[in-house]
């Protein structure tokens, strides 16, 4: 989800919640994204893990931003949608693991801790740096709109 305030493109990021990365914050946020099921299509699962992640529905056109390979190997497909949200809001779906390590105990936790709307610098800074490629095809795309 992006939007334009004050002629500023500023894109939604969320922070993955838990303990990993609960102390990190410059380069830990991300775009809404998670595995695709099988035989769905990489669009279909775009949206549906959007709405798992924020509790939002994505909705108007859709363009795509192509792909980032992440480090580990994991394959990015990405979509852009304009929208506005008030990212205090956002409910994010649950996973559970057994925490503290070795404890016996299973805690949940958010999927997504927080979420926010970063602008270009902002999000240099704040965003993971194997997919900050996509807020820059972002920028490319409406460019040519």
């Amino acid at each position: 989800m992006y939007r334009v305030r004050d002629g500023e493109v500023e894109a939604l990021l969320v922070h993955p919640g838990g303990p990993f990365w609960k102390k990190k914050d410059a380069g830990a946020w991300f775009i809404p994204k998670g595995e695709l099921n099988e035989n769905e299509e990489a669009l279909a699962a775009a949206k549906r893990e959007f709405e798992e992640e924020t509790g939002l529905e994505p909705h108007g056109a859709l363009h795509s931003l192509g792909s980032v390979t992440q480090k580990s190997g994991k394959l990015v497909l990405a979509w852009a949608f304009e929208g506005d949200c008030d990212p205090a809001q956002i409910t994010s779906n649950t996973f559970s693991i057994e925490w503290p390590p070795k404890s016996g105990r299973e805690q949940v936790f958010p999927e997504i801790d927080r979420a926010q709307f970063f602008n270009f610098e902002q999000a240099k800074e704040k965003m993971h740096w194997g997919e900050f490629p996509l807020f820059e095809r972002l920028l490319e795309t409406l460019k040519q709109k």
